[in-house]
């Protein structure tokens, strides 16, 4: 019998160290199962903040844009209102140059510090005279008319009402009329 149970006892005990091998196999095996799962984790959560990051920056460089953008043409309505006035200290200085009568100098003298004060806020009128090539692009066909000379064909007969920028952008095409 003593025989029997030390024998059983081997087996047992034998029967043990197996388990405590397999089980230490499995359990390095579950350890780099979830070591692989956890750097994986870890790589998914890097490349998350990387785009948000990145994506935070592109949302302040946007704003960024955009606030400066808003600056520049903030008065862009103001501007747009104050254009007729213009025109028509325009046509008024027209009329002037052919009187003599020294009382209406002072509407000059307005109308240049008017136009200074405009220039300082950043409108500038976009030079356009007769004889120029017409751009689609910076110009506003009013009228064709047949032209003068072959020369003139596509180009500006007349400029009925100028135009302006406000920084770089249009606020008012010049209207023109071209030849055809």
């Amino acid at each position: 019998m003593s025989k029997k149970s030390s024998s059983e006892e081997t087996i047992t005990e034998e029967k043990a160290t197996e388990k405590k091998s397999a089980s230490k196999k499995s359990s390095k095996k579950d350890s780099k199962d979830k070591m692989v799962e956890l750097e994986s984790a870890l790589e998914t959560e890097k490349d998350r903040y990387l785009r948000l990051f990145a994506e935070f920056e592109n949302y302040k460089r946007r704003t960024g844009k955009e606030r400066i953008e808003l600056f520049k043409t903030a008065s862009q309505d103001v501007m747009t209102a104050l254009l007729p006035i213009l025109d028509d200290f325009d046509r008024a200085l027209k009329e002037i140059e052919k009187t003599d009568d020294d009382h209406l100098k002072g509407i000059a003298l307005i109308s240049n510090k008017f136009k200074e004060t405009l220039k300082q806020k950043g409108l500038e009128p976009i030079e356009t005279e007769p004889g120029q090539v017409f751009n689609a692009d910076h110009h506003e066909a009013v009228t064709q008319i047949p032209a003068p000379t072959d020369d003139m064909k596509g180009k500006i007969i007349d400029v009925i009402e100028k135009g302006y920028t406000l920084g770089d952008k249009i606020i008012r095409y010049p209207k023109v009329v071209i030849g055809q």
